[in-house]
């Protein structure tokens, strides 16, 4: 298999990523993960979506961490400091979903309270209904899963119609340029942002990950994104008896503050907390507010 393999270098002048990385084998490819804090206490799991890797989570780590907790932040196949096969064909969702059990198995991770954003929803939300004894709660920012009678918001429909024609974005994926113009709240740096973000590519070929997820949403391509799969999840995880925490940024307009609230309808026992004027990566765009519904609901490890 061809894959791209990011030079070390293009992440040492990151701001906040002070990170050591932590590499496993994953059928022939190396995949990265950020794994701080003590081995044997219990697990944050960081799950990211499109088209971000755990940077995305820098300023998450430590705070988490000074709380008790293990912190690991895996970046998914074609990512961050993952490995990056160069051919589209390989990205289909039930890949990924095997790469993030992989991880969980071989590092034996346990007394996970697990986080979800974007595809980080159906690929780590996956986890959970299939390892239920693994986890102890779960944190649900702006996400979903497929199901009958889930409607799709303009704005994902409009996104994939873009994402599947390059020339409608420049003739390439440009990564950093849309992380950094989803933020909505003021005073990032957005030249830095949308840096960081293109760090991990070189060029077409290695964005071929990026390029695929839009394409994997089911309402196009139920089989490549693993519609019928994620139907199963979202029926499955209201019966699982694990707390679950709803938490969306109001101003994004693929997920929508409308469907959060729907969701948390759906979800008995759940809580909702709104991260007002928070986009579509509140990890980005209010991580002070994404940390307080955190410590809000998470248990003080340190005890």
């Amino acid at each position: 298999m061809t894959a791209f393999r990011t030079p070390d270098d293009r992440f040492d002048a990151l701001p906040d990523f002070p990170f050591t990385p932590h590499y496993l084998e994953w059928n022939g490819l190396r995949v990265h993960h950020l794994d701080e804090g003590p081995r044997d206490a219990p697990v944050v799991l960081l799950m990211h979506g499109e088209p971000t890797w755990s940077y995305l989570y820098r300023h998450w780590v430590a705070p988490l961490v000074a709380l008790g907790y293990r912190v690991v932040a895996p970046d998914h196949v074609g990512f961050g400091r993952s490995d990056k096969p160069v051919d589209d064909d390989f990205y289909v969702i039930e890949r990924h979903c095997e790469r993030i059990r992989h991880l969980i198995d071989t590092l034996d991770l346990r007394r996970i309270s697990i986080v979800v954003q974007d595809w980080g929803g159906p690929t780590g939300l996956r986890q959970v209904c299939d390892q239920p004894e693994r986890f102890e709660r779960v944190f649900i920012l702006n996400t979903w899963l497929h199901h009958e009678g889930y409607e799709y918001s303009d704005g994902i429909r409009f996104w994939r119609q873009m994402a599947l024609d390059p020339e409608r974005l420049g003739g390439d994926m440009p990564t950093g340029r849309i992380v950094a113009g989803s933020l909505r709240r003021s005073g990032h740096d957005l030249e830095a942002v949308a840096a960081a973000y293109d760090a991990p590519y070189d060029g077409f070929d290695s964005k071929a990950g990026a390029r695929r997820f839009p394409w994997c949403i089911p309402f196009g391509e139920p089989e490549a994104g693993n519609a019928a799969d994620q139907e199963r999840c979202f029926s499955a995880l209201p019966r699982l008896g694990l707390p679950i925490h709803v938490a969306f940024g109001d101003a994004d307009g693929v997920f929508t503050w409308d469907w959060a609230q729907q969701w948390h309808q759906s979800l008995p026992g759940s809580t909702l907390d709104r991260i007002e004027g928070a986009g579509h990566f509140p990890q980005e765009d209010a991580p002070g507010d994404c940390l307080a519904v955190l410590r809000r609901h998470l248990p003080d490890a340190r005890t």
